[in-house]
Order: C-alpha cells, then structure tokens, then sequence
C-alpha cells in the first residue's frame, strides 16, 4: 500500500509526464484489443458445429491440367458418395440464389421483400451437417415447405405464429410463382458463420426453380449448387481424396470428361480460402497481429524513452531514499508501481476507447464484433496478460537504472546521462519506433498506389456511366417493352441484356472442343450472355470478324484473344468461323474481342466466350449520358417498373461494382493508414522526449556557443542534424523489410505496380516533416534561453 501511495503522489506531481505515457499506452493498447477482437472473430468462423472436424465442403476442378477448383458440383454427388462410400457419415446438397424477391401473402395485402442473402433449397441432411439450431417447428421433409430465422420470422409476420404461413417467390425463368409454406423456425445466425441465407427451402422444388438442376445432371457444375459432407471418424480427407478418380470414372467417361474431378476442402479453410469464395486472407491476420504487436512495442519503447528522461530530474529523490536505506530491490518495485497505475490507467481508457470504435469497425469490415469482458474467457486471459506484459517490458529497464544510481553522485547532483541509461540507448530506442512507423507508411504508400492502378487502369471495356439492372424475369415481353422504354428516355445512349458486366463475380465455367478435335480443350472456358448491343455498350474492341448477329437463328460464338492463345492458333483471324462446341451446344465463332479482364487484378484475363440467347439475359446494362444523371435516373426507374410491376427496382453503377472486387484491400488500406497515423503519434512523443533530454543535457554546451557568437539556427541545427541521423537509421532499417514484406503482398495481384523509389523518397520526406513538427518547439526554446541562465552555476 506504502508503494502504491508512494507512486500516485510522485505522478501526481509530473501531471504532464504522466498524461503523455497514459495517452501513448492509450493508443497502443486500444488498437490491440480491437485487432485482437478483429482476429479472434475471423478465426472463429463456423467452428460452433458439432463434429466440425469432420465436415468438408466438396469441390470440382476447373481444368483438368491444374490444380484449381470451384465449389459448385453436380445435383446428384452427395447421394451417390453417400450411397457409394460406407465412411460418409452425412452428406447435403445446398443451392443458393442471392438477390431474390420474397412475397408474404396476406389476407388483406401482399408484403414484397429483396433479400441481399436471397435463399437456399436444401436437404433436410444439410441441418444434420452444419448446426443452425430449429427452435419451433419441424425441417423441409415435404415439397413446398420452408424454414426461416426468428428474425425474418418477425420481419415477415411480427408478433403473430409464422408456423403454417405462406411465402412466395418468383421462377425468373418462366415466371412461375411458388409458394412454401412456412414449417419450422431457426435460431437466429450468428456473426460467425459464412453463410447467411435467413430461408431455406425445400430441396425437392430446387429443379422447379432453377431447371439446369435436375436431380440426375451430372453436367451442371454452378458455383450455386454445392454438397457438403461429414465424414464417419476417424476417416480423413486424404482418403477421401483418393478415392475420387475411381469416382469419376464411374459416373463419367475418361475420356471424354476428363474435367470432373473432385476433393474436398475442410470447413475451417472456407472462411480463408480466397482462391475460392473465401472472405478473408490469413496472410492479412497475421499481418494485423503483427501491426498490433509493433503499436504495442512503439507504446512501451515511448515510455521508457520518457522514464529515461525523467530518470535525471529524480536523481536527488533516489539519493535520498537511498541515504535513508531503501534497497535497490525497493526501489526497482517503486518505479514498477508507478508503471502500473500508468498502465493500468491506460488499459482501462484503452477498453472504453475500444468500445467506442467498435461501431466504425464493425461498419469498416461489416462483421458483428463484440467486445463482452465478462462472458468472453478468451478476451479475460488477454486483457491481463498485455497488461503484465506492457508493465513488465515498460518498467523493467527504467526501473533498473532509477534503482542503479550511486547515492553520493546523485546527492551531489552528479548524474549524467550516461548514469541514466545513456544517450545512445534512447536514440536507439527513437531508431526503433520510427523504423516500424516508417514501415506503416512505406505500407501505405504501396497499398494505395496498387488500389489507384487497380481502379483506374484500362480495363479494355467502358465502366463509367453504366447503369446495372436486374432482369428478375426470362421473359421475351417484358424485356422488349424495357428495352423500348429505355431506348425512348433521354439521356440513354444503348441498352444491352447480358448474362453480367464484362467483369464480374459470377461464374459459368464450361468445357470447349474446337474445330472437329477429337478431345475437349485442356482448359475451361467462361461463358457469359451477351445480345448484339454488349460490344458497342461497353465499348468491346474486335480483334477480327464481326459481332454477334442481332436475329439469333443460329449459334454464334464471340471468343476473347486469350481463348485463342489457348486453343494454339497464330491468329485471331484464323478462328473466324471455325465451329466450335462449348457447353454441348454447337455453333461458330463469329467474333473475336481484344482481352479485357474479366475479374479482379489478383486473377489473370481467363478465356470467355459471349453467345445470345434470352435465358442468359440476367442483367441489363445501360449506358448514359453522365450530365444528364439527374433527370435520366428517374426515367430508368420508371421504365425498369413499368416492365416489372410485381418486383422491387434496384440498380448499381458499374464503376461502383467493380470498385467492390478490392473491398478487403481497401479494408486493409484504412487499417494500415490508421495504424501508421498512431504509430507515427506515439513516435512523435518519444522524440519529444529524447529532444526533452538532449536539451537538457546540452544546456551549458548551447550557453557556451550562444555566449561564443552562435546563431539561434546553429543551435538548432546542433539538434537537427541528431535527429536527420537517427531517421535515416530508421529508414535504413524499415526499407528494405518494408520493401520484401509489400513485395510479397504485391504477388496476390497478377497485374501490379512496381515498388520504385518514389514512394520511399515520399516515405523518408513525411517522416522528416513530422520529426521537424515534434521537435521544433522544444529545439527553438533551447536554443533561445538566455546563456546566463544556463551558465549561473559555472
């Protein structure tokens, strides 16, 4: 207790001191509990389901001759693996559609929702596989039956029993309405979980729905229709994987299907796996516990640059005590003590602080992160063990100087700073915190200049001014009385139906056997719908031949350069109207585009093939007059209305989609900016105090120069000079680590920028301005007082 009141008084009288370390363990400690929540959430993904060790989720190769994979498989793979192999312990078949129109008839009314999430048709078996718990109610064991969460329970009903109630989406092929009657409610999902369909209807209506996927399709391999598995114990993966060529041979023919291979990818890699569909890299926690890690070292290394330079004015105090008979080990616990209450301080302002930021990162990453001190174990060991931690490597050293000090020398006032843990020691220390600063900032120049390439790059099609609708319905009136409406109103200058944007999230992946081969290509193909009005829209460029004809009487292939590559010919023109069979249906290649890219820069340009067809159409593009935004935006919706009477209207900008394809490294990006800005301001605190101390130290150095005719800008330049010393020390240090790590980052991008010498130069040229405003104040006063003053004593 004696220590204890001992401290509070001592730092109750370097109120300054005090605040200073408080605000820099503040900051850094308040950043750690946020990326640690962060972390701990992502790794937590779906790990709530009872045997998850034992699920996995199964994929099919996209080409024969690599080793990549989708997770769309065939209708009937998951009863026939479970039928054919006695160690699947459970298998479900799941198929999702996002973006849907939800009807809820009521007796009096209709109620219309869109659904972001859409919704699943599942197996029963599903629910046996992956626990989203059914509180009321019974599964989908009948045609025309659904589940829903508790949520969109009372969304769609309120108050009243949804058990028994209708619900009724829309077939956007043919029109035909279906309805589900509501049988069993689930709980609601947590944040955690990849999946976030809140309806699941009845698998035995998924053909009526969607007719590609019949119950005996072995063809049809969308990314919308995947089968999960849970294998009996004991049975691992590899063995599985084994066994799946002697499958495929079973239900395809070798020779001809050589494309349909399988294996299967544990639960705990979806969440991660971003070659797939996975949502976060793990390359980007670990880069975010490490960025955590380095605030919380600049923080410490902070206050032991400021202990350190305190250490001088509490010489005489130590003396004292010494003189009295404090022990070394008294003291040391002393100065411990104080580190505490400071730390202490500091954790729980960090803890508020990072409640109070919960919202903007909970909004920056849309996620549910919550931060429950009592109810989480994992956030309790933490939260002590930084605090030990931060006490221990912030104290120790200044603990062991203060305790060091010779009474005698400090009574008479003779302790420099060699006695206080030594200019160099500091200086090293101010090395250390501007090296990781520096590191943020070189970072963030990278990330940003590679998101500005990314974003405005050529990316062989117009994207600017481009209006993205839905076409809820596959049908031939209704989409000719868009396009009608749309071609009259002002402001449009062309209208395209598509399958999607020429760079898009979705996924056909189909085979291809050119020219009369007796094999299909080595490769897949990407196909997308696209009407006569897709090239000119998006301002496409033909490498040879023609666009596709505007009356589809027959089969018509447009095919990109890179298709062409692939299929070994010298020559666009030599493709020109060779047939050619993609996806089992014959036809000629009329066209061929010059290479656009087709997904993000992280992926290379893929080949594609664009054919017409009103049951492709999916999406309609609209290309307007930028100017004229404002007045042509209500007429779209009008229009789109019009054609559409019983859906909702809802439209993106094309520019603005594509901009999504970069959301995690945009993330990222404002993550790292925030970060380096902390670093950089506890660093600046501890340059501060090193200059706090350098000025001290060399008062009767600047009194005899200034009383030998030295300028006020000699002396700061005395200052100066130390400090451009130790920044480019730092910037030795942090360039060429800062120069691997981005670089390594860069390879996530097939198309990239090159890491030149402009963003280190601008790197160094922010630190130094930064360094010259912290210690600008402090240099300037020293370099004004009187000499007299700093000479009485001589």
């Amino acid at each position: 207790m004696n220590y204890f009141k001992t401290a509070l008084r001592t730092l109750q009288r370097n109120k300054a001191y005090t605040l200073v370390n408080i605000f820099g363990l503040t900051l850094g400690i308040a950043c750690a509990i946020l990326i640690f929540s962060l972390v701990k959430f992502h790794l937590s993904f779906d790990d709530f389901h009872q045997g998850k060790e034992r699920v996995y989720r199964v994929l099919t190769a996209v080409q024969s001759n690599k080793e990549e994979y989708q997770p769309g498989v065939p209708p009937p793979l998951a009863e026939a693996m479970l039928a054919d192999y006695s160690f699947v312990e459970k298998a479900g078949r799941v198929a999702t559609f996002k973006d849907q129109l939800v009807t809820v008839l009521q007796p009096a009314s209709t109620k219309k929702f869109q659904e972001e999430a859409g919704f699943s048709f599942a197996d029963p078996s599903f629910f046996d596989i992956m626990q989203y718990p059914l509180l009321q109610g019974s599964l989908m064991a009948e045609p025309n039956t659904a589940v829903i969460t508790q949520r969109v329970a009372e969304k769609y009903f309120g108050k009243t029993n949804p058990i028994g109630r209708i619900i009724r989406i829309i077939n956007r092929f043919n029109n035909n309405k279906l309805d589900f009657r509501v049988t069993g409610i689930l709980q609601n999902l947590p944040g955690n979980t990849d999946r976030r369909q809140e309806i699941y209807l009845s698998y035995e209506n998924l053909h009526s729905f969607h007719s590609g996927f019949a119950k005996d399709n072995w063809y049809q391999t969308s990314a919308l229709h995947q089968s999960y598995l849970r294998l009996k114990a004991g049975i691992t993966a590899e063995i599985m994987n084994t066994s799946f060529p002697a499958f495929s041979n079973k239900y395809y023919d070798p020779q001809q299907d050589e494309r349909f291979q399988f294996r299967l990818q544990p639960l705990h890699d979806i969440h991660f796996n971003t070659k797939i569909d996975g949502k976060v890299d793990r390359q980007h926690l670990w880069a975010l516990s490490l960025t955590g890690l380095f605030l919380i070292v600049t923080a410490c290394v902070n206050f032991i640059n400021l202990a350190t330079a305190q250490a001088l004015s509490r010489s005489k105090e130590i003396g004292i005590r010494k003189a009295l008979g404090s022990l070394r080990l008294q003291l040391f616990r002393q100065f411990i003590m104080e580190t505490a209450i400071i730390a202490t301080a500091a954790m729980i302002l960090a803890f508020v602080l990072a409640l109070f930021m919960l919202p903007y990162v909970n909004r920056l990453f849309g996620t549910e992160l919550s931060i429950n001190l009592f109810s989480d174990l994992q956030l309790m060991l933490f939260l002590p063990l930084l605090l030990l931690a931060v006490i221990f490597f912030s104290g120790s050293y200044p603990g062991l100087i203060l305790a060091g000090f010779q009474p005698v020398m400090a009574l008479k006032g003779k302790i420099s700073h060699r006695h206080a843990g030594g200019l160099n020691v500091r200086k090293g220390l101010v090395v250390t915190q501007f090296a990781i600063s520096q590191l943020l900032i070189i970072g963030t120049l990278v990330i940003a200049n590679q998101m500005r390439y990314a974003k405005h790059a050529d990316l062989g099609f117009r994207k600017d001014a481009v209006v993205m609708l839905p076409v809820p319905v596959r049908d031939q009136a209704a989409t000719g009385t868009l396009n009608a409406l749309l071609a009259a109103a002002r402001g449009v200058e062309g209208v395209t139906f598509c399958g999607e944007e020429p760079a898009g999230h979705e996924t056909y992946i189909t085979n291809i056997r050119y020219a009369g081969r007796q094999e299909p290509e080595d490769f897949a193909i990407y196909l997308k719908g696209a009407d006569s009005r897709y090239v000119p829209v998006f301002n496409l460029q033909l490498a040879a031949g023609r666009n596709l004809s505007p009356i589809d009487t027959s089969r018509e292939y447009l095919v990109n350069e890179t298709t062409v590559k692939k299929l070994g010919l010298s020559s666009p023109q030599q493709a020109i109207n060779q047939p050619v069979r993609i996806d089992g249906r014959q036809g000629l290649i009329v066209g061929v585009v010059k290479d656009f890219h087709n997904r993000s820069f992280h992926e290379p340009i893929i080949p594609v093939c664009m054919t017409s067809g009103l049951g492709w159409y999916g999406r309609c593009a609209v290309k307007v007059d930028a100017g004229r935004l404002s007045s042509v935006m209500p007429a779209i919706e009008a229009a789109w209305s019009k054609a559409f009477p019983d859906h909702l209207y809802k439209y993106d900008f094309l520019d603005e989609k594509i901009a999504r394809f970069y959301q995690l490294d945009d993330m990222l990006l404002r993550l790292i900016q925030f970060f380096a800005l902390v670093a950089v301001l506890i660093g600046c605190m501890g340059l501060y105090g090193l200059v706090s101390f350098m000025a001290a130290q060399k008062t009767k150095e600047v009194g005899v120069r200034k009383v030998l005719g030295a300028s006020v800008q000699s002396i700061l330049w005395l200052f100066g000079k130390e400090f451009g010393k130790l920044l480019l020390l730092a910037f030795a240090i942090a360039a060429p680590l800062a120069w691997y790590v981005m670089n390594h980052w860069l390879q996530n991008f097939v198309y990239r920028i090159q890491i030149g010498v402009g963003i280190f130069a601008l790197a160094i040229l922010v630190t130094l301005v930064v360094a010259i405003l912290s210690v600008a104040y402090r240099s300037v006063q020293a370099a004004l007082t009187n000499p007299m003053r700093s000479l009485r004593s001589e």
